[in-house]
């Protein structure tokens, strides 16, 4: 798709218009001039949020019997230095020499270049070389980037000044734990780590049945160098995390056959290397092609399509990208992002990652916990294999309260880490390892190294983990985005066609009048509204009905029930009841409407049959007040 093309007659501008005046959400701190990257949700956004991460939760973790948890967003060091954050959660950034504002390198790269490569009046030699800078801008590093500037003579693009050197910057936000301030550590980065380092508590509660899937919703922290685009790059973000592990030899998913036959828009790395366009494929015939590496990974991936579609997603607006190689994470052995296109370009929304071992492997070493699951073999087997031999004695007299992280440190080691640690206490007749994270030295009293032999019946394995990972408010944005609209032959009455399951209000209810008797029956029905468990908003202002009614739709509530002198005067009581997006109504009798407005959100009953059953009910919609307002 092309950007321009797709989002032609799109107003940026209108949309953030309302999404600010109807508080969805806004700039944090705003009276003291706000800061870049935070944001406040109010009202309506909240509800939105709120609903968003309701039907996350019905539509992952209780449909998939996932195991849900709430994990510290306080994390120590060691635990990020395992899984690599500390070393390399980083991006590069330049400064402008002159006014001193940051900018992320690559991003100033790839917004040079991208500009150089669709100008007509420059050299193709000159494009050719820009887009081959582009397809491998995620493998430069500082000194890659620099040789780019200086050899485009790239400048601040927002003053035109002198940038420096990319300098790299980690995204991690770091804080002091405790008075002392001698626990050091970090604000999360994100949510996965709260599982993986609870992985044998989860496993146990499962009763070491595998694969099982543990799922997290929280908030996560970058302290990003320069966010931009509203919602779609902030320093603090609700994400939405599910961990499914599984055995690595068998990653088939029982699931797999109910959509075998869905087809996605699949921009493979292939097809992106020779330059081509996203194309559908079944999914069954992408695993059996290799394009997807394996069922589960595959069946996620659908499961986010049928959710994303769900809560308001265009679906051709959407698309799985897969990771090229230069920018695969070296231990994945494969990675899909869910895309929507935005007016800001594609936009990753979920990734959806084979992550292997790697994770818990990275804690096992680094702590010492034996993180392993346990499977029956069809057949005993002899293993021949090296095993440590620890002296807790010696042990514990050494290193007191810390000797279970060294016993449970030695115990976790594998073939090759025994070998070297045998080599170094026989050569050197010491070794020294970071355990717990601290340097520990072990001695030859403490711990040797025998080869032994013997009859295994079960197989303990290290689970592999396929990740998808949601961005809440990336996906929020690109909803409102999707779903805003304009009334024909009216551009300035805008609104927003969101679902039913994720609108911040499932109903309105409207009075005609301040009339007594009108008024006590608009009580009556949001009475009975809320024992039916529906959300709703009374509107009893002065102004006229067809203003209440574009009000409502700004702030995209899709059924409107409206109080008129028909409602008092008849029998038996009957009352209108009006849709968003067409703006047709029916009149229905009163002690009805609250069920039929629970089946239509609930998607039991149509509109269309709702429309076939009750009369409808016509009237010119008006945004005037009696006085010609």
């Amino acid at each position: 798709y092309i950007v321009e093309e797709v989002m032609e007659g799109f107003d940026r501008n209108k949309l953030e218009t309302l999404l600010k005046q109807r508080f969805f959400y806004d700039q944090s701190f705003a009276i003291y001039g706000g800061v870049q990257g935070l944001y406040d949700f109010g009202p309506m956004g909240c509800a939105v949020k709120a609903n968003l991460l309701q039907e996350w939760r019905n539509f992952f973790v209780l449909e998939e019997q996932m195991l849900e948890m709430d994990c510290s967003m306080l994390t120590p060091e060691p635990v990020l230095k395992a899984s690599g954050h500390v070393e390399r959660f980083a991006d590069y950034k330049v400064k402008d020499l002159k006014t001193g504002e940051c900018f992320r390198a690559d991003h100033v790269v790839k917004q040079f270049l991208e500009k150089l490569e669709a100008d007509p009046k420059t050299p193709q030699d000159r494009r050719d070389e820009a887009r081959r800078i582009l397809n491998s801008l995620d493998n430069l590093d500082g000194a890659g980037l620099q040789e780019v500037i200086v050899k485009f003579g790239i400048k601040s693009p927002q003053s035109g000044n002198e940038i420096s050197e990319p300098q790299q910057f980690n995204l991690m936000f770091q804080v002091s734990i405790g008075p002392a301030g001698n626990i050091k550590g970090y604000l999360r980065p994100e949510t996965a780590q709260g599982i993986f380092v609870n992985f044998k508590r989860l496993l146990e509660f499962n009763q070491g049945r595998l694969p099982f899937a543990a799922a997290q919703i929280g908030n996560s922290f970058r302290n990003e160098i320069s966010p931009r685009a509203g919602l779609l790059r902030v320093r603090e973000f609700t994400m939405a995390e599910i961990e499914h592990f599984l055995d690595p030899a068998d990653k088939s998913h029982p699931k797999f056959a109910s959509v075998a036959g869905l087809s996605l828009p699949l921009y493979s790395a292939k097809d992106q290397m020779a330059g081509l366009d996203a194309t559908e494929k079944p999914l069954g015939e992408a695993v059996s092609a290799g394009v997807i590496a394996n069922q589960t990974l595959a069946y996620f991936m659908a499961r986010i399509f049928l959710f994303m579609v769900r809560c308001g997603v265009d679906r051709q607006r959407l698309r799985f990208r897969q990771h090229l190689s230069n920018e695969m994470a070296h231990y994945a052995c494969d990675c899909w992002d869910a895309e929507c296109l935005t007016s800001y370009g594609w936009i990753e929304c979920v990734g959806c990652a084979d992550r292997s071992a790697y994770d818990l492997t990275q804690h096992s070493k680094a702590c010492g916990a034996q993180l392993v699951a346990e499977k029956m073999l069809a057949e005993p087997q002899v293993v021949v294999a090296n095993e440590a031999v620890i002296n807790k004695g010696v042990v514990g007299r050494t290193f007191k309260a810390d000797a279970v992280h060294v016993t449970q440190y030695l115990s976790s080691l594998e073939e090759a880490d025994l070998n070297s640690l045998a080599t170094e206490l026989e050569s050197l007749g010491s070794a020294s390892r970071e355990i717990g994270g601290s340097e520990r030295k072990l001695t030859p009293d403490m711990v040797s190294v025998r080869r032994t032999e013997r009859t295994v019946h079960r197989l303990e394995f290290v689970p592999s983990v396929i990740e998808p990972s949601f961005g809440i408010g990336r996906i929020m944005y690109v909803i409102f985005e999707h779903s805003f609209r304009a009334r024909e032959g009216d551009e300035a009455r805008t609104y927003l066609s969101l679902p039913p399951v994720i609108a911040p209000y499932k109903c309105s209810v409207l009075q005609l009048s301040n009339n007594p008797k009108l008024r006590e029956m608009a009580t009556a029905m949001s009475q009975a509204l809320t024992q039916a468990g529906l959300s709703h908003r009374i509107d009893d202002s002065s102004v006229s009905i067809g203003k209440r009614y574009a009000r409502t739709d700004q702030i995209a509530i899709p059924y409107g029930v409206t109080i008129d002198f028909d409602s008092i005067n008849k029998t038996p009581a009957t009352a209108t009841l009006r849709e968003r997006d067409s703006m047709r109504q029916v009149r229905v009798e009163v002690e009805k409407i609250p069920g039929i407005v629970q089946q239509l959100v609930q998607e039991r009953l149509t509109w269309a049959q709702v429309m076939e059953a009750y009369p409808v009910f016509e009237q010119q919609e008006t945004i005037k007040d009696t006085d010609g307002n």
